[in-house]
Order: structure tokens, then C-alpha cells, then sequence
């Protein structure tokens, strides 16, 4: 009875309710479906199944077994021989000793490689000293040529007070935030009126709210005509458009407005089936882009409305210029257009190429400001002990910085040799870089952000826009290329007011960095001493590690070898099948460059027996190594030796920077392109009147060239000048009695 009678009360019900109200409509939030997984999870669907026979940590775990039952064996070995010798001793002894070998093969399972002698080493303190900084003078001079600077905002201003839609209020408040950000308060208002926008705030600011809010509040209000792609979003690396398409999607989780992910390494064909659905926004790496833009015929970039630059200061140098170019001729003439960075250029010279009009200037940040609640610390290596590296950042990570830390390496290959060589330590160690296929890059992230590892190496892939929680701590093998790089690495930590530390390593060649970064910093800057004989300690175990090492990269090298001839023989099988009844194959796929201009735009690479002869040459400033004859010998030397040294590995970090840092000076010394409409100059301020120096009297004959004195110099000497000189003097034109013809 009781289901008939629910449902007479509710015809009852709605009989007294208006017809334009809908009985299915529900007040309540949609909770737990938008926590950010589900966008990783729309990504990882995407990825091929490829997996490894083995992962880099099984092959880790397996050599380290090995080890260690050697180790046991040879231990065995000895107590056995001991037994040997005591065999006459009494049967109580005998049986105490039994016990002893059992306690001691209960202990070793537990212990760790050190005895207590080294433990006592180890448990040594390191020291921190205050670096002393100058004080930095303040240049009154600003940065001209911007048509308004935003810079100055409402600090009272809250998401309420920006006129934004309900939808967007509603996911503002599932997504946790209460207050926005200084960025947030000064860009969103901006935005809203359609300028265009050259902003810098700090890193973990909160900048992709920035500039998502105010195009999806456009979007809402005034809704699309016909399905068209109408914002771009273009980013420098996949896993910060993963992110960025993330908060997106979170944020419109209350609207019907769709967003679209086109980064590499993720299916190409599903990408081109969501670009023809038309999605409102499109975030995309420049690569893939113009892959979709050459090759899906109905997908084009006439109708954007707004283009979004995030890391724009990276987006605009020399890797991706000719890209850039490429897009923004396609883009739309009528449009609005931000650019966002921690590192944002502030001249307008160099923001030219993207076409800005009447941009507004809003740096929250100077644009080498690091985080406010960042600690930094620095570790000075002595310019002969450049092998120790390696040794004090285990010694870091061993000791001091256990877990949540991210570790920067210049070199992928040292990034790689960094996580086998912590992993054969016991620790539980990922990496991140382009040598990574984009399954394992994913799955490095997801793993830190689990807390399945404690520690990511990675190269500056990581070092821009990914927020990861929690992490406490950033080394730096080396210093970066420049500011700006250190800037966006250390920038991983202290994000949205929480407190970090960053530790760097600073040798000889990096020291005038350093003095830029403690001269820049608000905070105190500490230098980090670590005890001699701990560094001494761990650099005996990484060279007792370097069999293992090896035995694990011959693992690798004989997966890869496997791999590559199973593949090998799966397509010669799919070919038989086929035979002559084989589809004709897929055409490829077209790029805005031929191969020859690809490869004039790369940079080419430099033999390895070239940089450990460049490094060589840096370690012992040997300048007559460069000699021809002298280069072809020590080459010759170097592949009989094989491996480098420690002190090479860390010589030959540098040097890339080194070479980055070269190629940069280069290119600004490079005369700028002649361009349709001239160029403002800025406007000088009025010269000091410097006092003039008198001249003597030769100096001024000398550089005097005009008609009078010239005329004076062709007839001579004066009368009253001869008179003073001693010379036979007669006045002109005296006694000279004029010849005639």
C-alpha cells in the first residue's frame, strides 16, 4: 500500500506546482566527481598500453638482490672457515656460536649497509651560515611602452565582487578556493573587459585561474553561434597541459562549455574526433598543434577569439619561434590575447611577434622574485672536488631531505644515472624527462603525487608550471642555465603560501649567479657545510656501486635489444598474413617545415668524445689541447678509457649550461629584424653638460678642417707666427716683385 499511496500524494503535488517548474531539478551539489583524478584519468585512457618486460626499479631491486646474496655467500664463507678452525672446541661453545650466526642473519636483514663506526660519521650535523648580501639599489627607472599598467588592485576584491556567472561561482566553491590570489584580483577584472594582458606574478600564485576565469565568464555570456573552436591556450610541455586542462575542466564543470586536450604523446586519432566536435577550448603543446592544423582539414584557427600564452617567456624564445610564428599567422587578427609567467619579459620589443594591441602591464611579481616563504640554500664546491656532487646529494638525500624532494639535473643521462644509483641505495626514487616515453612520464608524476616515491629527479621538463603538493624540497645538481630557470625550478616548492626549502650546488664557474641570487633575494640566503668525511664516505659507496651500476644498464640494453627484434619480427609476420591483399598504407603525415629546415633550426649535437675533451680542457684550462693533432690523441685516449670520471659527469653538466647561456648572449646580440612599422625608441633623458677640456694648440691645427684654416695652412706660416718661431720672416706679398708672362 505504501507505494500507491507515495504516488497519489505526488500527483497531488503537481497538480498544485506551475508547469514551468521542473520536478527533476535538484539543488544539492554533484560532490566527488570533479576531484582532479578524473581528468588524469581521461589522459591516461588515451596513452598506448606499451609496457616494459620489466620496469627501471625492478631491474634496481633485482641487481641489489644479487648483492646482497654475494655478500651473505662471502660472509658464509668466512664463518664456515672460522668453525673450521674452532672444531675442537667444546659442544656448548659450539652451540653459542650457533645462536650468534642466527641473531647476526636476523640483524643483517634489518640493518643498513653501515657499521656503527660509519653511523656515528653520518649522524654528524651540517652547518649553515648567513650569506651576507649587498644592498641592491633601487632603480627608479619602469619599463616603458605599455599603454597601461594594472599593476595596482583592489586588495578587499572577492570572487563575489567580479560579476562572474553562477556556474563559475558554484565551482569556485567545490574546488575549495575562498580567496582569490593577488594575480587573480588584478587579472580578472582586466580580462573581463577584453584587454589584452602582459602579467608576471610568483610561481604558485594561482595564474591558471587567472586567466581560465575570465574566458569561461566570455564564453558564458555570450554563447557560440555555430560549433567553433573560440580560445587557445598553448603551452611549453605536455604534463603542464594535462594540468592546465585539468583546473579547466574543473572549473566548467557547471556549464556546457567543452575543452579539448591536443599535447604529444597522446592518441593522435582521438585527439582529431574531439578537435571535429569543435570544442570552445583547446589547450595544446605548439608541436601538436600544427600536426592537427597541416593534417585534420575541417580544424582551423580563424575563429579564435582569445589566445592564451601560459609560460610565456618560453613560448616566445628560440625553440619555439618559428612555431609561434606559424600559429599566430593562422590565429585570427581579432582577438584578445594574455601572456602569463613567474619570468614575463617586461620590454614590449620582445612580446612584438604576438601582436599585441594597447597590452596592459600587470607585474604582481618582479620578474625574478621567488616564492615568499622559500628558504635558500646553497653548497659550495671547491674547484677540485667538482666529483663530489654526486656524494653530497646522496648525502642530502640519505641524511637530511627524505622524502617529497625534487631533484634538477642539466642531462637526462645524469637524471638517469642519479635514480639508479639512489634506487641501488634503498631509496625509492622516480624520473621525469624527454628520453621517457608518455606513459612513464605520467606515471613518474602520478607515483610522487601518491607518495608511492620520495624522491623525482627530473630535467627542466618538470621545472615549469607543474603544481605537485607537498613538496617540501628542491636540489639542484647544478646551477641552471640562468635566473629565469632557477626562478621556475625552485618554484616547485612554497607554492600558494606554504613553506620550502631549496638546496643548490654552487662550483667556481657558477659563483656569479649565485651573487645575482642572493643580491635578488628578500630573505636570508644560508650557506649548507656538510662534514668532509661524511662527503668522503658516500663518494667510497657510489664507487663501490659502479659494478651494479653497469649491471643494470647492460639489463637495460638487452631489454631494449629484445624489444626492438620482437617488434622486428611482429611486423614481418603482419606482412606475410597480408601478403599482396595489404590496404594501401596511411599517407604521411605533412609539417609546415621540410626535414632540411627542421634540422638547420636544431641545434646539432656534440660528439661526447668532443664535450669530455671540452670538459677536460675546462678542468685543467689547457688551451693547447685544442690543437688538432692534440684533440685526435686525447679522443683516441678517452675511447680506450670509456667511462667518465665524476669530476667529467659534473664538468660536463656545467658545460651545457655553459653552452646555453653562450647561444643566449648570441642571440641578443643578433641585429634586430627590419620591421613594416618602425620601432618607438625610448625616450632619452637630457645629457649632462660635461665640462670641456681645453685643447692645445696642435691638437687644435690638427683637427681643425675648416675653409679658413685650411687656406691658412696653404700659404704658410704668418708674419707675427715665423717672427715667434725664429724663421726668416718678410710679409707677404713685401718685396716679391710679380713676374710677368
Amino acid at each position: 500500500q505504501g507505494p500507491i499511496v507515495l504516488g497519489r500524494k505526488q500527483k497531488a503535488l503537481q497538480k498544485n506546482r506551475s508547469a514551468d517548474f521542473n520536478p527533476d531539478f535538484v539543488f544539492t551539489e554533484k560532490e566527488g566527481m570533479y576531484d582532479g583524478s578524473w581528468a588524469m584519468a581521461d589522459v591516461l585512457s588515451q596513452l598506448k598500453k606499451k609496457r616494459a618486460a620489466t620496469t627501471l626499479d625492478e631491474k634496481i631491486e633485482k641487481v641489489r638482490k644479487k648483492r646482497k646474496t654475494e655478500d651473505k655467500e662471502a660472509k658464509s664463507g668466512k664463518s664456515e672457515k672460522e668453525k673450521e678452525a674452532k672444531e675442537g672446541s667444546e659442544p656448548e661453545e659450539e652451540e653459542d656460536l650457533e645462536r650468534k650466526d642466527v641473531e647476526a642473519s636476523e640483524d643483517e636483514e634489518s640493518e643498513t649497509d653501515y657499521s656503527s663506526a660509519d653511523e656515528n660519521i653520518l649522524t654528524k650535523a651540517d652547518t649553515l651560515k648567513i650569506k651576507e648580501r649587498k644592498k641592491k639599489k633601487k632603480k627608479g627607472q619602469e619599463a616603458g611602452g605599455f599603454f597601461e599598467d594594472a599593476s595596482q588592485y583592489d586588495e578587499n576584491l572577492s570572487f563575489q565582487d567580479m560579476n562572474l556567472s553562477r556556474p563559475l561561482l558554484k565551482a569556485i566553491t567545490a574546488m575549495g578556493f575562498k580567496q582569490p590570489t593577488p594575480i587573480q584580483k588584478a587579472c580578472i577584472p582586466v580580462g573581463l573587459l577584453g584587454k589584452d594582458i602582459c602579467a608576471c606574478a610568483a610561481t604558485g600564485t594561482g595564474k591558471t585561474a587567472a586567466f581560465a576565469l575570465p574566458v569561461l565568464e566570455r564564453l558564458i555570456y555570450k554563447p557560440r553561434q555555430a560549433p567553433v573552436t573560440r580560445v587557445l591556450v598553448l603551452v611549453p610541455t605536455r604534463e603542464l597541459g594535462i594540468q592546465v586542462h585539468s583546473v579547466t575542466k574543473q572549473l566548467a564543470q557547471f556549464c556546457s562549455i567543452t575543452t579539448c586536450l591536443a599535447v604529444g604523446g597522446l592518441d593522435v586519432k582521438s585527439q582529431e574526433a574531439a578537435l571535429r566536435a569543435a570544442p570552445d577550448i583547446l589547450i595544446a603543446t605548439p608541436g601538436r598543434l600544427i600536426d592537427h592544423l597541416h593534417n585534420c582539414p575541417s580544424f582551423h584557427l580563424s575563429s579564435i577569439e582569445v589566445l592564451i600564452l601560459d609560460e610565456a617567456d618560453r613560448m616566445l624564445d628560440e625553440y619555439f619561434e618559428e612555431q609561434m610564428k606559424e600559429i599566430i599567422r593562422m590565429c585570427s587578427h581579432h582577438r584578445q590575447t594574455m601572456l602569463f609567467s613567474a619570468t614575463m619579459t617586461d620590454e614590449v620589443k620582445d612580446l612584438a611577434s604576438v601582436s599585441l594591441k594597447n597590452p596592459v602591464r600587470i607585474f604582481v611579481n618582479s620578474n625574478t622574485d621567488v616564492a615568499p616563504f622559500l628558504r635558500q640554500e646553497f653548497i659550495r664546491i671547491r674547484p677540485n672536488r667538482e666529483g663530489d656532487r654526486e656524494a653530497i646529494v646522496a648525502a642530502l638525500l640519505m641524511r637530511t631531505f627524505t622524502d617529497h624532494v625534487m631533484l634538477f639535473t642539466q642531462t637526462k643521462k645524469q637524471a638517469h644515472r642519479m635514480h639508479i644509483l639512489l634506487g641501488l641505495m634503498g631509496l625509492q626514487v622516480g624520473e621525469l624527462h624527454g628520453n621517457l616515453s608518455q606513459t612513464q612520464r605520467l606515471e613518474a608524476l602520478r607515483r610522487f603525487k601518491d607518495e608511492q616515491i620520495d624522491i623525482l629527479v627530473a630535467t627542466d621538463v618538470a621545472a615549469r608550471g607543474l603544481d605537485i603538493e607537498g613538496v617540501k624540497t628542491v636540489i639542484n645538481f647544478t646551477m641552471p642555465n640562468t635566473i629565469k630557470h632557477y626562478v621556475h625550478r625552485v618554484g616547485r616548492t612554497a607554492r600558494a603560501g606554504r613553506a620550502g626549502r631549496s638546496v643548490s650546488l654552487v662550483g667556481e664557474e657558477e659563483r656569479k649567479m649565485l651573487k645575482e641570487i642572493v643580491k635578488a633575494a628578500k630573505a636570508p640566503v644560508k650557506a649548507r657545510i656538510l662534514p668532509q668525511d661524511v662527503i668522503l664516505k658516500f663518494r667510497d659507496k657510489i664507487e663501490k656501486m659502479e659494478k651494479d651500476v653497469y649491471a643494470v644498464l647492460q639489463l637495460e640494453a638487452e631489454e631494449k635489444e629484445m624489444q626492438k627484434s620482437e617488434a622486428q619480427i611482429n611486423t614481418a609476420q603482419r606482412l606475410l598474413e597480408k601478403g599482396k591483399e595489404a590496404p594501401n598504407p596511411e599517407p604521411e603525415r605533412s609539417w609546415f617545415q621540410t626535414k632540411e629546415e627542421r634540422k638547420k633550426e636544431k641545434i646539432p649535437e656534440i660528439p661526447r668524445s668532443l664535450l669530455i675533451l671540452v670538459a677536460k680542457a675546462l678542468q685543467e684550462f689547457d688551451l693547447a689541447l685544442r690543437g688538432k693533432k692534440k684533440r685526435k690523441k686525447f679522443m683516441k685516449e678517452a675511447k680506450k678509457k670509456g667511462e667518465m670520471t665524476a669530476e667529467e659527469r659534473s664538468q660536463f653538466e656545467i658545460l651545457k649550461a655553459q653552452m646555453f647561456a653562450e647561444r643566449l648572449a648570441k642571440r641578443n646580440r643578433r641585429a634586430k629584424r627590419a620591421r613594416a612599422m618602425p620601432e618607438e625608441e625610448p625616450v632619452r633623458a637630457p645629457a649632462k653638460k660635461q665640462k670641456q677640456v681645453k685643447k692645445s694648440v696642435f691638437d687644435e691645427e690638427l683637427t681643425n678642417t675648416s675653409k679658413k684654416a685650411l687656406k691658412q695652412y696653404r700659404a704658410g706660416p704668418s708674419f707675427e707666427e715665423r717672427k715667434k718661431l725664429g724663421l726668416p720672416h718678410q710679409r707677404r706679398g713685401g718685396n716679391f716683385k710679380s713676374k710677368s708672362r
